[in-house]
Formats: C-alpha cells, sequence, structure tokens
C-alpha cells in the first residue's frame, strides 16, 4: 500500500470516529478536516496550526457554526440542548461534503503517485459553501491565505 493510501485511510477512520462522537451517519468533510488537525506531524497539521488551527480551535469554531445556523433557523442556543446521540456502529460511509472534498482535492493530480496529503486538506478547503467554510470565516480564518499555504506546501514537495 502506498504512502497516501495509507494516509487517506487513516484519516478516513479517524474521521469516521469524529462523526461518530457528532452522531452523524455519514463522514462529512468537517469529520475529515478534524482527523487531519488530529494527525500530529504531517506538512498539513502543520499548515493548519501556522493558521491557529489545531483540533480544539477547529470544533469550537464548529460548534459556533452549528449555533450560528441554529440561530438563522430561528433556535436559540441559549437552551440547554442535548448532544447528539451516537449511533451503536462506526459510520463507514462517506456523504457528499467528504466525497467532493476528495474529488477536488485529487482532481489536480494526473497520477495517483504524485498525491500528497495536502490535495486532501487543499479540497475540504475549496469549498465555496458549506459547513467547513462557514466555520472558518465565523473563526476569522483568512481562507485564502490557508489555502495559499498548502499550495505552498505542495509546491515544496514538488521540487
Amino acid at each position: 500500500m502506498a504512502a497516501i493510501d495509507h494516509y487517506i485511510n487513516t484519516i478516513i477512520d479517524q474521521g469516521a470516529h469524529e462523526a461518530h462522537t457528532d452522531g452523524s451517519a455519514t463522514i462529512e468533510a468537517h469529520h475529515l478536516l478534524l482527523a487531519i488537525a488530529a494527525e500530529r506531524g504531517t506538512t498539513t497539521h502543520q499548515a493548519l496550526i501556522s493558521a491557529g488551527l489545531d483540533h480544539r480551535a477547529i470544533r469550537d469554531a464548529l460548534d459556533r457554526e452549528f449555533e450560528h445556523s441554529l440561530n438563522a433557523a430561528g433556535v436559540s442556543a441559549a437552551f440547554d440542548l442535548p448532544r447528539p446521540s451516537s449511533a451503536p456502529e462506526l459510520p463507514s460511509q462517506l456523504g457528499a461534503s467528504a466525497r467532493l472534498a476528495l474529488e477536488r482535492g485529487f482532481a489536480s493530480v494526473a497520477r495517483k503517485k504524485d498525491l500528497q496529503p495536502a490535495h486532501l486538506l487543499l479540497g475540504i478547503l475549496q469549498a465555496e459553501v458549506g459547513t467547513v467554510p462557514r466555520a472558518l470565516a465565523l473563526a476569522g480564518i483568512d481562507q485564502a491565505d490557508l489555502k495559499a499555504r498548502v499550495l505552498r506546501t505542495l509546491t515544496n514537495a514538488a521540487e
């Protein structure tokens, strides 16, 4: 198994744990982002850290996005909402946002051997709508700068 296959499997497996914790039936892009942030010692982790996004900061941003979405729907976050209940099993299917992130991230690569972990992160960050861009915007993250950091990681890896 190639190193990129191992990395992707690790991120998807960790994303399944994140989804299970959220009570989600599928693994979505924000679960993959949390998994990338938890995978220490990688270039993708370092790119997130350089933007002030560790696992806790991303989780907090996602929580703020959830509260913001509830408020937009007229539900006050002042109520003590119950935590989602976990499904008895880990989700095994990728949701639409995760599949799109993989497609976007890998679309620019002609050969599988050229895939890097940063392609997955870039695919997540290239979403223009959805949970991840809303959460990052609410957290005050300069998403263009973060994408540029990830692209520099890819450029440096290619040299």
